[in-house]
């Protein structure tokens, strides 16, 4: 009698993890979720109410993509944000991660799941104007207490300092509050636009600059999240908005839409925190960011790193100060080459 031997198939962690991600990934509406996380951090509340099912029903879904690695979470406060995880080069699986997520990103989302997406934004947006209609005499005091502008003052403007400037260049500063940096800008640029969506800062902006004189500055009323018909501009500089604003990594592509080839996106931000407290106090939406997601979103809209400063600042806080360069167009890349 022939007995046939039983043979178990050898089991690893990297085929474990090959399972785990078939697993993940073989159902339709956890690869709608990774879809709509491309560029966004959403809450649990967020994506149930985007995909219009129950809480419990949409935690199930992110375990499973959480043990897959196709998504990780990130603390904000007493709330958790998913976000896609990026293919790590020392996993075994991390090429079919990359190319999953290329391929799923080759169509555009459903006008109902970007409806979705922009009535988060939207609800994200009014709670951080809401904050700010409350101090219509000013910037809250609260945020001397994690950076004060002349902390990062000096670094910044040494970095500006270092960027190559055309002939009549142009400078726009996103949400210049009060007005405080707009007279070192205009020292240095032939034009300055100041781009903020709320008028009592903006009044005080242009009072600011009349005070000093400035004959160079334009103070305008306008949403930088929106198509501005605006010239392009040799720098863009953003100081410690971008955790107001509702959607960075789309923030960080209508920037780079206002900048001309070879131009540079400056960006002043808090590092990575856990100090909650700033979002009632100082109306954060962010907990600050990681240099690496700030890198992910410029490269997603185009740009490359430049040049990085980090500030060690009181009360646990660090400021971080990055340059992101949009590329020359082919013509001014042969023009550059023929010169060296």
């Amino acid at each position: 009698m022939n007995h046939i031997a039983q043979i178990t198939p050898p089991t690893s962690s990297a085929t474990q993890q090959l399972a785990a991600f078939c697993k993940a990934t073989g159902d339709v509406l956890r690869l709608e979720i990774l879809r709509v996380l491309r560029n966004d951090s959403l809450g649990v509340l967020e994506l149930a109410q985007l995909f219009d099912m129950r809480q419990s029903g949409m935690s199930h879904h992110l375990k499973v993509l959480a043990n897959a690695g196709l998504v990780s979470t990130r603390r904000e406060g007493n709330s958790i944000f998913y976000r896609r995880s990026l293919p790590d080069s020392s996993q075994p699986w991390h090429g079919m991660h990359a190319e999953l997520f290329n391929c799923i990103d080759t169509d555009a989302l459903s006008p109902a799941l970007q409806q979705g997406i922009d009535a988060i934004h939207s609800q994200r947006a009014e709670l951080s104007r809401l904050f700010f209609a409350r101090f219509s005499e000013g910037t809250p005091a609260q945020q001397d207490l994690i950076a004060h502008f002349g902390l990062y003052r000096e670094p910044l403007l040494g970095m500006i300092d270092s960027l190559r400037k055309d002939d009549n260049s142009l400078a726009i500063e996103v949400g210049p509050g009060e007005g405080g940096f707009l007279p070192d800008l205009a020292g240095r640029f032939t034009r300055v636009i100041g781009l903020d969506n709320a008028p009592s800062m903006l009044e005080r902006a242009r009072q600011h600059c009349a005070e000093a004189g400035l004959d160079n500055v334009d103070c305008q009323l306008a949403d930088a999240l929106q198509p501005q018909s605006l010239p392009a501009a040799d720098c863009l500089v953003c100081n410690m908005v971008l955790h107001h604003m509702p959607a960075p990594a789309e923030a960080i592509k209508r920037f780079t839409a206002l900048l001309k080839p070879g131009g540079s996106l400056i960006l002043t931000e808090l590092c990575s925190h856990d100090q909650n407290w700033v979002r009632e106090s100082c109306g954060d939406l962010w907990l600050g960011f990681d240099q690496l997601d700030l890198s992910h979103w410029a490269a997603e809209a185009g740009l490359s790193a430049g040049n990085s400063l980090y500030l060690g600042l009181r009360n646990g806080f660090q400021i971080q100060i990055q340059q992101y360069l949009k590329p020359h167009s082919d013509n001014a890349l042969r023009t550059e080459g023929t010169a060296a």
